[in-house]
């Protein structure tokens, strides 16, 4: 056996397992992911024997996985939960509610252990609470909590657990440390940290390191502050996305830290870790193995009680790959993605140029051509669906994060709370996924902590005492419509409007029930009575909507006091290929969003009112809709002026209805999406720009924006 070691050890050696890094460190994070589903779905009265094994495969595949690379504290507590799991699932021990806990705060470390060597620059993670936790209850014994020690993490926990002992809003400790924001596209953005620090001045101070100027993207701040990791990144990923982020102790050195990110962090002891091919079981050294035997309770052993394992770890390791993805998938990075749909958009263009080109021609004397062309047409669409289709990804997998967050959530605020999801097979694209999901989680809590009320007083309400907040998303038409919602207490109306006069919002009691409800997207606004570490800053609803809307999308609240509120998020499937209307007025040609058109018509003069002076208006099947002249709208020139527009075209936005006056329809194509304001500057009324089929450039409108101006 000391041979085999000897000769795996030289293997490794002449094998540079860093190429294998980042494979192990997403297949590590999707088995954890699926371990938390799973045992947040363990029905701990019947537990299921195949949902056991599938929990017990995750661990054994990330222990397999760490052993082999050489990351050691990984393989100690991967090993000691899947000697629980393992007597778990011969029935040798019954679950309880503290052992669910245990796997799933053991689960929390794990992830910060692993972020910590793909190069966070966090400390080291204290696991010895929970491995002590580990080995009681796998010796039969209780733990005297309701929840087991949580681990010292001092990496960014993904859920608010690592927040939960301290439930003060205020903390006495003041730290001292280094923000290391980046790679950033415009250096720029992490000046929006700095506007927060001088909006919530409880926060600390921050000061940069860097002299304002940005090194190959990257900028550093010193933070001088009093809250948690996870306040401040809570924060910050407002503005910047959390893999931006990092937070380090401050000292000398100005960040150039050794070691390269992925990199697993060396040893601190002076042994040969072997590159993971131990002589006892995979993933645990003969020194941790020792001092498990120094930690145990005299009452008994842990090493033999894991022996029973062995045979078990024998029979399931040619299944460890079940933990990962089906053989039948391919990982190709994003990049890679993002050049084919780039190509396929440059594609669509030349399709449509080549169209619009052969219309002069005569079909009879070109009859193959315009049959190849339109062979052309019709393969380059499904290819752009194709191609688009391999963006697009479940719902799910945003909402598989918000069950753990909850229930933790729950439990620190005294609330029952149950989680109903729909839809989750609904997709959207990618790069909205990755954007989305900061509100939405932001949302959610919101309706466990403002919305949902106590035990005691939905059960003097008449109501269950357990509350329900549902997350549904659906298609509309050329949309995703993604709904929150809760049966808790709702908004109260005057207590909005109190708290917006004493914002110095103007607030008249003749608003609306929509326009109240709008005040809690205004800056700094805030109906909570005391500040937490939940909320109560004032800070997250006005950028809620503001990163829904810089992704295209709308926000809507409805609420019935004492029933509950609901808040629809509308964004559309993806920002890259859309179907467009393109219409002409004068020798300018603009593109509608074909999701938005609702219907076009012929429109006599006399049938447009004119109302108040100013505003014009048009009666169609006993309706009255505003009308937007595009002309005026843009400043079109026209060089006959006798021309007098009469098509209408009906668009809907974000509930309202508007008839958009133009000279012509020219048709319905694809245009690919370029963004105008990164190309040029932004433009009041349109959301970007195209180009058409003979070379020119033709802006896409925003509806919502036009719909919002004929309302003013």
């Amino acid at each position: 056996m000391g041979d085999m070691t000897s000769e795996g050890a030289n293997l490794g050696a002449g094998i540079d397992l860093s190429q294998f890094y980042q494979v192990f460190f997403e297949e590590a994070g999707e088995n954890l992911d699926n371990m938390e589903q799973l045992l947040l779905n363990l029905d701990i009265e019947n537990p299921d024997d195949e949902q056991m094994n599938a929990i017990f495969r995750c661990a054994h595949s990330i222990k397999g996985g760490a052993a082999t690379f050489g990351f050691n504290d990984v393989a100690e507590l991967t090993h000691q939960m899947e000697t629980l799991l393992d007597k778990l699932r011969r029935h040798e021990l019954a679950p309880t509610s503290p052992m669910v806990d245990v796997l799933l705060q053991s689960g929390d470390a794990l992830k910060a252990q692993l972020a910590r060597h793909q190069g966070s620059g966090a400390d080291a993670v204290d696991t010895s609470a929970l491995l002590s936790s580990i080995r009681t209850l796998v010796d039969g014994g209780t733990l005297d909590g309701a929840r087991a020690p949580a681990p010292a993490a001092a990496a960014p926990a993904p859920t608010p657990k690592a927040a939960a002992p301290a439930a003060a809003p205020i903390k006495s400790t003041v730290r001292q440390l280094e923000l290391l924001v980046g790679p950033l596209s415009d250096a720029a953005q992490a000046d929006n940290l700095v506007e927060l620090f001088k909006e919530i001045t409880d926060l600390g101070t921050i000061e940069p390191l860097d002299g304002g100027i940005s090194a190959d993207g990257m900028r550093r701040f010193k933070v001088l502050t009093s809250s948690t990791d996870n306040d401040l990144l809570d924060l910050f990923t407002f503005h910047v996305s959390r893999e931006q982020v990092k937070l380090l102790p401050l000292s000398e050195g100005f960040g150039f830290h050794e070691g390269a990110p992925g990199a697993p962090v060396e040893t601190k002891k002076d042994e040969d870790p072997g590159y993971g091919f131990f002589d006892d079981a995979p993933g645990i050294p003969e020194a941790t193995a020792a001092e498990a035997k120094a930690e145990a309770p005299k009452a008994s052993v842990p090493v033999p009680a894991a022996k029973p394992a062995a045979p078990a770890r024998t029979e399931v390791a040619p299944r460890a790959g079940g933990a990962s993805p089906d053989q039948s998938t391919l990982r190709v990075s994003v990049e890679k993605v993002d050049q084919l749909i780039n190509l396929v958009g440059e594609l669509v263009i030349t399709q449509a140029m080549l169209a619009q080109n052969s219309r002069n021609l005569d079909p009879g004397l070109y009859q193959q051509l315009a049959s190849g062309l339109a062979d052309l047409e019709r393969n380059t669409r499904d290819l752009q669906e194709s191609v688009m289709s391999i963006r697009m990804i479940p719902m799910s997998v945003v909402f598989n994060r918000f069950p753990r967050m909850l229930r933790d959530l729950a439990a620190k605020l005294g609330k029952k709370v149950e989680l109903v999801t729909q839809g989750e097979a609904t997709e959207l694209d990618k790069g909205l996924v990755e954007k989305i999901t900061d509100p939405l989680t932001h949302l959610v809590r919101n309706s466990c902590d403002h919305g949902i009320e106590s035990p005691a007083d939905r059960v003097a309400k008449g109501k269950p005492e357990q509350g329900t907040i549902t997350l549904v998303a659906s298609h509309q038409g050329g949309s995703i419509v993604i709904e929150v919602r809760d049966d808790g207490r709702g908004l109260n109306r005057e207590k909005l409007i109190r708290k917006a006069r004493e914002k110095g919002i103007d607030a008249p009691d003749t608003m609306t029930d929509q326009e109240v409800w709008g005040l809690i997207f205004a800056p700094g606004f805030s109906t909570a009575d005391q500040v937490t570490d939940v909320s109560g800053r004032g800070v997250g609803m006005d950028v809620v909507k503001k990163n829904i809307t810089s992704l295209g999308g709308t926000v809507e609240i409805d609420s019935a006091e004492g029933y509950g509120m609901k808040v629809s998020v509308r964004l559309p499937l993806t920002l890259a290929i859309m179907d467009g209307m393109s219409v002409g007025v004068g020798e300018e040609v603009y593109i509608l969003p074909l999701s938005s058109v609702v219907e076009s018509f012929q429109v006599q003069s006399d049938t447009i009112k004119t109302v108040g002076g100013s505003g014009r208006v048009v009666e169609v099947r006993d309706e009255y809709m505003p009308v937007v002249e595009l002309e005026q709208v843009f400043n079109v020139p026209r060089f006959d002026f006798e021309h007098v527009s009469s098509i209408m075209v009906v668009v809907e936005a974000e509930g309202g209805r508007v008839a958009m006056l133009v000279d012509e329809l020219l048709g319905q194509q694809q245009v690919v999406v370029k963004n105008l304001e990164a190309n040029y500057r932004k433009v009041t009324d349109v959301s970007g720009a195209t180009i058409m089929g003979d070379g020119r450039v033709a802006l896409i409108l925003d509806v919502g924006s036009l719909v919002r101006r004929s309302r003013h």
